[in-house]
């Protein structure tokens, strides 16, 4: 009961979600045709500074297949919609409800309030896990179509890169959730934050080797094939706190 309950509170912002995401896999891998013929008409690009070397870059990583996927989708379309649809699916919750009688009937039902948040949070969680990895398999999968391949493993391991170091941007929605008895505020904090951290990592980008969105976008894996198990310890630990404060705060919370 408490599993459908939490599925039909998100299930629209998944299945839009999975939807959009799934969209834009599958035109990261068609478009892979027109962005070759482009390539040699890089070197005439004129751009200096940082516009310049990020063009450069992006030039290189798409001479082959598995750094265009990389460059494009993992580091760019994947990563920032789904965080997005990360703090979407982690706000809301008990307080969204109360200005209705659905908090009261909620409350009636025979569990405790950290258990129904635990249940909420793992819903999101395994959405959260579907939109990672469903539109990522669909890269490889649709490869051939283009004359390319891309492997499922890879697709697999920076799917998890993306949900372990993510996560915690829902965990701080669904923190804040219990604060704001609303579901934009959580929405925009958590949407601030990303985007705060996003940008103070391309400041110090040449200096710092460590990075959350980094983490997320899998490079270590995509340039060693090894894991980042640190960070992504790190990470889910947070997350782990995140969402254990804020099973304190609805328990301690007064209705």
């Amino acid at each position: 009961m408490l599993w459908y309950k939490a599925w039909l509170e998100t299930r629209w912002r998944f299945l839009i979600g999975l939807a959009i995401l799934m969209a834009s896999a599958c035109g990261t891998v068609f478009i892979y045709p027109q962005v070759q013929r482009l390539i040699p008409l890089a070197p005439s690009v004129d751009a200096g500074g940082e516009l310049g070397r990020r063009v450069q870059e992006a030039v290189q990583l798409s001479r082959e297949y598995r750094g265009y996927v990389w460059s494009q989708w993992f580091r760019q379309n994947l990563i920032q919609m789904w965080t997005v649809f990360a703090a979407l699916l982690g706000a809301g919750g008990l307080l969204s409800q109360s200005s209705g009688g659905a908090v009261l009937y909620t409350l009636s039902m025979p569990a405790s309030r950290t258990r129904l948040l635990g249940v909420r949070a793992a819903a999101g969680l395994v959405e959260l896990v579907a939109l990672a990895v469903v539109p990522s398999l669909l890269i490889p999968l649709l490869s051939p179509a283009v004359g390319d391949s891309y492997s499922v493993v890879d697709a697999l391991a920076h799917s998890a890169c993306l949900f372990l170091g993510g996560a915690v941007f829902f965990g701080l929605a669904v923190l804040l959730s219990t604060v704001f008895a609303d579901i934009w505020r959580p929405l925009l904090i958590a949407l601030a934050a990303a985007a705060v951290i996003a940008i103070g990592e391309q400041f110090v980008r040449d200096v710092s080797p460590v990075g959350l969105f980094r983490l997320m976008n899998g490079e270590t894996y995509f340039r060693t094939r090894h894991l980042p198990w640190t960070g992504l310890l790190v990470t889910t630990a947070a997350t782990t706190a995140l969402l254990y404060g804020a099973a304190s705060s609805i328990a301690r919370r007064d209705f």
